[in-house]
Formats: C-alpha cells, sequence, structure tokens
C-alpha cells in the first residue's frame, strides 16, 4: 500500500514498500562504514547518524527524488585504517565542502574532472579498498571462528542472490550479539553541540586526503550520479547543482558531529534497484537513522564483535574494487589504475593521487 502527499508533486513524494525496502539500498555501504568509524576513531555514532538522517530527508525533499547520501569514501576509509585522526577527517570534509561548493557555484566540475582523468580517480577507489582490506584481515583475526561464520553468511546469502543485503544481515547479527553482551540501551537523544568529537586540525595529511577525494567525489558524486538521475528517473539534475548541495551537507554537518557525505551514484543506483522511485524513501530512511541515534550508546558500539566489522569491511572493499575496475576497458587505463592503488596502499593516497595525475597528464600530452 502506497501513500502519497497528494499534492502536485506527490510524484516526488510517496511511503510504499517498494519506498522502503528501495531505502535499504543507500544503506548497504552507509552502516558499516560508519560503525567502523565508530569503533576505531573517536566520532560520536550518534551524531553521525543523525547528519545522515537529517541530510537524507533535506536531499530527498529538496530534490523530490531518492537521491543518495553517502559518506565520503576516501576520507572515511583512511580514519578507519588510522591514516587519519578524527581532528584530520573534520578538516578534510570542511575543505572538501568549501571546494565543492566553489567549483560548483562557477560551474568548474566538468573541467576539475577532465583534468584529474578518470583512471586516477578509479585508481584512489582501488587505494582505498585495500587499505579497507587491509585493515578487515587485522580486525579479524581478533576471532577467527567468528569471521569464518560471517564470511559464510555473506557467501550463502550472495548463492541465493541477496549479495546486496548481506552486509546488513550481518551487521544485524553483530547487533544482537552486541546487545546480548551490553543489554538494551535506554533511548537518548543525542547532546547538541559544535565538534562533540573533537575540533578540526588542518594538517598536511588532511589537505591530502582532501585531494585524493575530491577526485573521486566530482567523478562519481557529481557527474555519474548527474547521470543517472537522467538514465534511472529521467530527471535533469546538473552536476555542478549536486557539487553546491554536497559542500552545504558537508559544511553543516561536520560541525554538528556528522562526517563528510555525497551524492553517490552506487547510493542512487542501489535504491533504484530495491524499488525506490520518490523522495519518500530518503523521507523514511532518514527516520530510520534518526531512530538508530537514540539507541546507538557507546556500550553497544563497544560489544559489537570485531572479527563481524571485519568481515563488513571486506565485503565493502570487495564492491568499492569492483566499482574500480568496471568501468576500465583498455591496458593503459588499467595499468594506472593499478599503479595509483598500489601506490595508495604503500605511501598513501595523497601521493599516489598527485603521481597518478601527473603520469594521466603526460600520457594525454603523448596521445
Amino acid at each position: 500500500m502506497a501513500y502519497s502527499t497528494g499534492s502536485e508533486t506527490s510524484r516526488d513524494l510517496e511511503f510504499s514498500t517498494s519506498e522502503l525496502t528501495g531505502a535499504l539500498g543507500d544503506s548497504v555501504t552507509v552502516l558499516p562504514l560508519v560503525v567502523a568509524l565508530a569503533a576505531t576513531t573517536s566520532v560520536s555514532l550518534p551524531h553521525v547518524l543523525v547528519g545522515f538522517g537529517v541530510f537524507q530527508i533535506v536531499w530527498g525533499l529538496y530534490y523530490g527524488m531518492p537521491l543518495s547520501v553517502e559518506p565520503m569514501k576516501a576520507l572515511i576509509g583512511l580514519a578507519i585504517v588510522g591514516s587519519l585522526s578524527y581532528p584530520e577527517l573534520a578538516a578534510a570534509g570542511l575543505l572538501a565542502g568549501v571546494v565543492l561548493l566553489a567549483v560548483g557555484r562557477f560551474g568548474l566540475v566538468g573541467h576539475l574532472q577532465r583534468v584529474v582523468g578518470e583512471p586516477v580517480i578509479r585508481g584512489v577507489q582501488f587505494a582505498v579498498a585495500l587499505l579497507l582490506l587491509e585493515s578487515a584481515v587485522g580486525l579479524s583475526l581478533e576471532s577467527l571462528p567468528v569471521a569464518a561464520a560471517g564470511l559464510a553468511v555473506v557467501a550463502v546469502l550472495a548463492v541465493v542472490g541477496y549479495r546486496q543485503t548481506s552486509v546488513l544481515v550481518v551487521l544485524l547479527l553483530g547487533a544482537v550479539a552486541a546487545v546480548a553482551t551490553a543489554g538494551v540501551p535506554t533511548p537518548r537523544i543525542p547532546e547538541p553541540a559544535l565538534f562533540p568529537a573533537g575540533g578540526p586540525a588542518f594538517t598536511t595529511g588532511a589537505l591530502e586526503a582532501t585531494i585524493a577525494q575530491l577526485g573521486m567525489t566530482v567523478g562519481n558524486a557529481a557527474i555519474a550520479t548527474a547521470l543517472l538521475c537522467g538514465d534511472l528517473y529521467d530527471r535533469d539534475v546538473r552536476a555542478d547543482d549536486l557539487s553546491q548541495s554536497m559542500g552545504v551537507t558537508c559544511l553543516a554537518a561536520v560541525p554538528i558531529g556528522g562526517v563528510p557525505m555525497c551524492h553517490g551514484s552506487g547510493g542512487l543506483a542501489g535504491k533504484y534497484a530495491f524499488g525506490a522511485r520518490t523522495g519518500g524513501a530518503n523521507v523514511l530512511l532518514g527516520i530510520g537513522y534518526l531512530a538508530l541515534a537514540l539507541v546507538a550508546a557507546g556500550a553497544l558500539l563497544a560489544a559489537f564483535p570485531l572479527a563481524l566489522l571485519g568481515v563488513l569491511l571486506v565485503v565493502v572493499a570487495i564492491e568499492l574494487g569492483r566499482a574500480a575496475f568496471a568501468p576500465v576497458d583498455d591496458g593503459r587505463a588499467l595499468a594506472l589504475v593499478v599503479g595509483v592503488g598500489v601506490v595508495g596502499l604503500a605511501v598513501n593516497v595523497g601521493v599516489a593521487f598527485v603521481l597518478g595525475a601527473v603520469v594521466f597528464w603526460l600520457l594525454s600530452r603523448r596521445a
């Protein structure tokens, strides 16, 4: 049964079973990543969930379609593996917000992607996937039997056709185990505060991570998402508009304890695949995030099995790696993607991004 707003824009806001299941398509990577971030850094999970809840609703209503709101994966991944502290993550989010707002305002999104080169952007994705996989192995070693059981659940669900929801099932199993250990938490409203987990630290590492993330964001969250809006929903949404809304999100969410967020094309495709067709999916998912924020207690998070957290990161790393290589169709681009990924793992993502951009520029001049 569906319930619509009954206004002239009712096609943009509908509440139905398909909108509810579609909402889950955007949470497949969000929840595992933010739980992992909260377990490995000083970030406040309730405040992070409030940020996601608020901006799911805001952009669902503003765009009138199930636009995705996801964490900026390069920045979050680097924080999870310890390459960025939370203060550096906050600084990177603010820097990214300023740049995205500016380039969107002046119509520079497409130009920025052409300068960087798609293989370099894909290489950054691959580098983050490798770093997450490395961290996942370490966490899984906390309890090999638990990790093996989690991987078995993922494998079985993938075989029967539920690969995309497997991470949510593992997350639910971990939550059940945490509740069994720590007890049912008492609902509590997150305390309003500026930078509740610590103020921003504008370091060289934060700047390097921001540069690397912007390559992914411009290509995947602005340009690719704008194309998908037309392909899937027959909506004309400008990449520069998406860039500005992402900039606003980062600048508004980070100071209240949120994390850097973007409009990922993967989340939009996931929502569509699971049945979402209107902004109602965003409203439903936003309410769900806000409800989770009330019970995301620190004791519950501390009791979450680390080995299952490792399993979650394995799945996320594989999906991110698949996305990195999916559009690669020639040997030179493949070599650049692999090279940027390996340098990112061995040195750091910022250096890999800069070197990759230089190599791409040189190759472009010779073409």
